[in-house]
């Protein structure tokens, strides 16, 4: 929830929640401009059932565009990155935003030691392909053609928040 509300100042419009795990993010956005992507089709079923009025699916629906792309703890766990936001930069209107948090690579040791012993998500941990800060982001960011127009750290400088814009 504390990413969530980092991130809201920044969503508008027609959202695509990449990622969207069971579709608490929805709650922050008007019925019927909600739509989550998720891989777990568990996760699904819950979002499902608890918001009916939302869109919740496995795949980014290729006949729509989107004013903000929110991805919640998700682009560390992405194999190639700037690929990966090209492929959604073309899903955004043209005003539109990517906004994304993901852990600063600092907290690494942190985020790994925690899930040992509980306190952190250990899959999610596992999953990590990279974190990445401020530096490689830019560099990932101009590699898709986007900006970064907001940079944020929070709770306490173990996470980051970037807001993308195309370039």
């Amino acid at each position: 929830r504390r990413r969530m509300k980092i991130a809201c100042p920044h969503i508008k419009g027609r959202v695509l929640d990449y990622g969207c795990g069971v579709g608490i993010l929805s709650e922050m956005c008007t019925a019927g401009d909600y739509y989550g992507v998720d891989i777990d089709e568990e996760s699904l079923q819950t979002a499902r059932h608890r918001y009916p009025t939302s869109f919740f699916a496995t795949e980014i629906p290729e006949n729509m565009t989107f004013d903000t792309i929110v991805l919640l703890a998700v682009i560390e766990h992405i194999k190639m990155p700037d690929s990966f936001l090209r492929g959604l930069k073309d899903k955004l209107n043209s005003c539109g935003a990517i906004v994304l948090t993901t852990p600063h690579p600092q907290m690494e040791e942190i985020h790994r030691m925690g899930a040992k012993i509980g306190l952190f998500s250990a899959a999610a941990s596992e999953e990590h392909e990279s974190l990445i800060d401020y530096g490689k982001m830019l560099c990932i960011s101009r590699a898709a053609g986007l900006d970064i127009s907001v940079y944020r750290r929070f709770l306490f400088g173990a996470n980051q928040l970037f807001v993308l814009t195309v370039g």
